[in-house]
């Protein structure tokens, strides 16, 4: 079991309730003092993982604030197992990005009860049975949205939708091709938008897929 020494107030994150809001030149100031007169650091911490709410108020005026919030999860996890490490232990781990430098989505969303944040920051998505059809191509638009705005970034592959021209039923009876589809993926992850970031997607066409070639004579035709 963790010992009262280990259970010190400063190590255990308050709830945001009882935690005092911070001004943004307040926190810019403390931050870039941490970061040793770093102002890029600082407003990049600042804006990516510090803890914050809907109405920007900021929570958290230093890094160590936030590996503070990360400990207090850490530690409520240990205590499910046999030798727990202590808070003061985790703690040190984390402590000026030292040892530990842990990912962005795990800093933004560990014991932050403000956002709904994926711990995790990539993902690769897809059908077991793709289809090019427009109720599968939303499928995967929705999928991509649901992830964007919990912080996640995206990949996914386009190889199975038909090439431009291919006969369709519909009332076009070609098909648009995949160029429309991938404008349609990038405009989803500009909507979204990722408090103010930009969001991160990947998209893949096989090289099998007649459309690379056609990109690359638009591309070669538009530089020249």
């Amino acid at each position: 079991m963790i010992s009262a020494k280990d259970q010190k107030t400063d190590r255990i994150p308050k709830t945001v309730k009882e935690q005092k809001g911070y001004s943004y030149a307040e926190v810019l100031t403390a931050t870039q003092m941490y970061f040793k007169g770093d102002r890029l650091a600082a407003d990049v911490w600042i804006n990516k993982y510090a803890m914050k709410d809907s109405e920007g108020t900021i929570y958290e005026r230093t890094p160590d604030d936030m590996h503070r919030r990360m400990t207090g999860e850490f530690a409520r996890v240990e205590q499910k197992y046999a030798n727990p490490m202590s808070a003061d232990a985790i703690f040190e781990l984390l402590r000026e990005f030292k040892y530990i430098v842990p990912q962005g989505g795990p800093m933004a969303g560990i014991g932050n009860n403000n956002q709904i944040v994926s711990l995790s920051n990539c993902f690769v998505i897809g059908h077991k049975n793709p289809a090019d059809s427009y109720g599968g191509i939303i499928r995967i638009d929705e999928e991509q949205v649901q992830l964007m705005k919990r912080r996640g970034g995206v990949g996914h592959d386009l190889s199975h939708i038909r090439p431009t021209g291919s006969a369709v039923e519909n009332s076009a009876l070609t098909s648009t091709g995949i160029v429309p589809f991938m404008e349609r993926y990038s405009n989803s992850t500009r909507e979204v938008a990722q408090d103010g970031r930009r969001g991160a997607l990947m998209l893949s066409i096989s090289i099998k897929h007649p459309t690379p070639n056609n990109l690359s004579m638009q591309k070669w035709n538009r530089d020249g």
